[in-house]
């Protein structure tokens, strides 16, 4: 089966059978499951409701089918069309509107598609509403309106600029000083969104830009998850140029990327680093990330004497977690940068913004920003279970084993060692734990990885 509910919204692949798949079925009752908490949750009878997508080649049909599911139950729509996650989290609380609608499957390939569901805040719905969407929709509880109270879709293409100035007007943003440094920078934007969004910011910022990739097609020209071994691209043509960095962004524009001059990934986790760096030091405060997140995040954050806190994984859980705690930035370590000044929502144009406003104030190479940040080294890995094993037992099982260690169970497990850590969580769908390490070299990390798989399966009895 390839379609997911969660509380967050639904995603799957496209075509196929009704409930396996993202069919235009599906489509339609989960949009209308939406609108119907939507209307009760405001008391209105004609919320209104932004709805964008990203370029992926499915989009435009769902967008149809959403909107007008939408329309049938009396919400007024505004349509964003072509857009990026955060622009249509910003748009929420700049049309002052009672939610919104994300069309786009984040990383996924071009074959799935998913319906991401925001408050009026703009903001991702939290469990309890989340589960009530997933309830209507399981028992096809949809009132549609009658003729005369139909819904109606307006057009607005402006809030990709929109919420561009909205970032250039950050008082940490300094355009002119990026524009001063003279940055040549290669935009890998794997022919979605933010082949429109990044290139007109970075413009705006006097920023010299080669695009790669840039159209927003859906046509993906390589796995859009922007991991290393994606980007060969974009690292041939970084040190071709001779360019300053390379970037890049997933197809909605909520995960972050550099390459370094050398074409060298500077790394996805150091992304947050080297932006809550630069607000840490203009701004004292807190900070938060996920539990799978670099160590680096802390080191950095006690070095501009805040505190920092974990949450579990998910933007939900970090974004409750930084309000709770006055964080002044977060994220996760997926390259997601939550940036309260601005709103709270995972945004890939203020990471561009800080970290080139960082990078022009330090007067360094990339690189060499990156040297001067603590060296972490990751390791992901899983272990199949057997169906039927306790997976909960399995879990209570290693923390005893670690109980002398610093211990969090808020997330699955994780037990932090001195110059090390593991991250121990279970799939909600099949049998398995993901085991997450890092160390200070990647021999290490890998080594505690094994010896964590070894524990499990012999506490498992496998």
């Amino acid at each position: 089966m390839t379609l997911i509910k969660s509380i967050s919204g639904i995603r799957g692949t496209i075509g196929g059978i009704v409930g396996d798949n993202l069919t235009p079925i599906d489509a339609v009752k989960f949009a209308s499951a939406y609108g119907s908490w939507l209307k009760k949750d405001t008391n209105k009878e004609h919320p209104r409701v932004v709805v964008g997508r990203d370029a992926r080649i499915s989009g435009e049909m769902i967008q149809q089918l959403v909107m007008n599911s939408l329309v049938g139950l009396g919400i007024h729509v505004i349509d964003l069309g072509l857009s990026t996650t955060p622009t249509v989290e910003v748009a929420v609380t700049m049309e002052q509107a009672d939610g919104g609608i994300i069309l786009t499957a984040s990383h996924n390939p071009k074959q799935w598609n998913a319906l991401k569901l925001l408050n009026n805040k703009g903001e991702f719905l939290n469990g309890v509403n989340g589960q009530k969407i997933l309830e209507i929709a399981a028992t096809d509880d949809y009132h549609f309106a009658e003729v005369d109270d139909l819904g109606s879709i307006t057009e607005n293409d402006t809030y990709i600029d929109k919420h561009i100035e909205s970032v250039l007007q950050l008082a940490l943003v300094d355009a002119e000083a990026v524009k001063k440094a003279g940055f040549k920078v290669v935009v890998d934007a794997v022919n979605s969104t933010g082949g429109i969004a990044i290139p007109r910011l970075l413009n705006k910022m006097g920023v010299d830009v080669i695009e790669l990739y840039c159209d927003p097609t859906g046509h993906f020209p390589h796995n859009p998850e922007p991991l290393k071994e994606h980007l060969t691209d974009l690292s041939e043509l970084v040190v071709k140029e001779n360019a300053d960095l390379g970037l890049t962004v997933d197809p909605d524009v909520d995960r972050l990327a550099f390459m370094s001059e050398d074409g060298e990934m500077f790394g996805e986790e150091y992304t947050l680093v080297a932006c809550a760096d630069y607000v840490l030091g203009k701004t004292k405060g807190n900070t938060v990330s996920n539990l799978s997140s670099s160590r680096a995040l802390r080191d950095v954050t006690e070095k501009h004497q805040g505190n920092y806190e974990a949450s579990a994984v998910g933007e939900v859980n970090v974004v409750e977690r930084m309000k709770a705690t006055n964080a002044v930035i977060g994220g996760e370590g997926n390259g997601g940068i939550i940036y309260p000044a601005s709103h709270y929502g995972r945004d890939s144009l203020v990471g561009v913004a800080l970290f080139l406003t960082h990078l022009a104030e330090k007067k360094c190479s990339i690189s060499e920003l990156r040297n001067s940040y603590p060296s972490y080294f990751m390791s992901k890995n899983k272990v199949q279970l057997t169906p039927g094993l306790d997976v909960d037992a399995i879990l209570d099982g290693f923390h005893k084993r670690y109980i002398a260690e610093e211990v969090n169970t808020i997330d699955g497990v994780k037990v932090d060692f001195d110059d090390c850590w593991v991250h121990l969580r279970k799939s909600n769908t099949e049998p398995i734990i993901r085991i997450y390490t890092e160390a200070l070299s990647q021999q290490k990390a890998d080594e505690l990885a094994e010896n964590t798989i070894s524990t499990l399966k012999e506490i498992a009895g496998i």
